[in-house]
C-alpha cells in the first residue's frame, strides 16, 4: 500500500500519509456487493479506506457485526470503551468503533436511522428454539432458523479464531432504549425499507456479519429481512472530518490509529 505526504502534515497526530487512489477507479465506484439473506453469515477482510454501506431491504432488519484488526485479531471492537469514550448508549453518524487498544476500526459516516444497538448482543440456539420453535438442518436444510452465536463461531473458525475470540457485537438497524429502571425495550418500526448506514474502515479489518434477529425483537415469527452490503473506495480522511472531531476522545483514538499506520508502514 502506497502513501504520500500531504501539505501541512506532521507527526503521528496527523493523518499525513495518505493512500494513493486506485488507478482507473473513482472514489465512489462500487467494488463489491452481496445480499445477506435471513439467517445468512459472512466474513472477510476489508482494507482501510473503504466505505461499507449496509441497506435494509425491508422493515425491522437487524445485522449483527463483529470487527477485528485484520493483521492482529487479538485487537477487536470493544463495546465498553466505544460507548464510555463517546458518552453514548447507541451508535449513529459521527460515532466510531474503538478497539481494545484505543484505535478506530471503523467510523459511521452516514446514517438514515440515527440509532443502532450496541448493547443487546447476539441470539443463541436456546433463545432461538424457545422463541421461534426448534428447527434443525437435517429436517429443513437451508430453511432452518439460525442464531447469531453459531454463525459467529463458524466464521471465527474459518478465520483461524475460536469461541474465545467472540465479543459483543453491534446490531445495525435496531433501536433498543434503556428506561430509568434499567429495563431494555426494543423499538418496533424503527427500521424502514431502504434505510441505510455507511461505515468507513480506518484500519484493515476482519468483518463478520450475521443476519439474525435482535435478541429483544418481540416478533412471534423469525424476522426474515435481507440486507444489502456494498463496498466502495472512500476518500482519504483529513483533520476536518466529522467523525474525527465528533468528540475529543474520537480525535485521540484517530491519533492512535494514524500512529499505528505510520509506524507499521500500512
Amino acid at each position: 500500500m502506497l502513501y504520500r505526504k500531504h501539505d501541512g502534515g506532521g507527526g503521528a497526530g496527523d493523518p499525513g500519509y495518505r493512500r494513493h487512489p486506485k488507478k482507473g477507479r473513482g472514489p465512489m465506484e462500487k467494488i463489491w456487493s452481496k445480499t445477506l439473506t435471513p439467517g445468512e453469515k459472512w466474513s472477510g477482510h476489508i482494507g482501510r479506506g473503504k466505505y461499507i454501506r449496509l441497506r435494509a431491504l425491508d422493515a425491522d432488519a437487524n445485522l449483527s457485526a463483529l470487527f477485528y484488526n485484520a493483521h492482529d485479531t487479538s485487537e477487536k471492537y470493544n463495546m465498553p470503551d466505544t460507548l464510555k469514550a463517546q458518552y453514548t448508549a447507541h451508535l449513529t453518524k459521527g460515532n466510531v468503533l474503538m478497539s481494545d487498544n484505543g484505535r478506530v476500526l471503523a467510523s459511521i459516516v452516514e446514517d438514515t436511522l440515527g440509532w443502532h444497538d450496541p448493547l443487546c448482543g447476539h441470539t443463541t440456539r436456546a433463545m432461538t428454539d424457545e422463541k421461534y420453535g426448534k428447527t434443525t438442518y437435517q429436517e429443513l436444510r437451508n430453511d432452518w432458523l439460525r442464531c447469531g452465536e453459531e454463525n459467529f463461531k463458524i466464521e471465527l473458525v474459518r478465520n483461524n479464531l475460536g469461541a474465545r475470540d467472540l465479543a459483543p457485537c453491534v446490531n445495525f438497524f435496531s433501536k433498543v432504549v434503556v428506561k430509568d429502571d434499567g429495563s431494555m425495550h426494543y423499538v418496533q418500526g424503527h427500521c424502514q425499507p431502504q434505510d441505510a448506514v455507511t461505515l468507513r474502515t480506518e484500519m484493515d479489518v476482519l468483518v463478520i456479519f450475521s443476519n439474525t434477529p435482535n435478541p429483544l425483537n418481540p416478533a412471534a415469527s423469525y424476522p426474515a429481512v435481507p440486507v444489502a452490503v456494498e463496498v466502495y473506495d472512500a476518500p482519504a480522511v483529513d483533520l476536518a472530518d466529522f467523525c474525527v472531531n465528533h468528540r475529543q476522545e474520537n480525535y485521540r483514538a484517530f491519533e492512535n490509529t494514524w500512529e499505528y499506520h505510520l509506524l507499521s508502514g500500512r
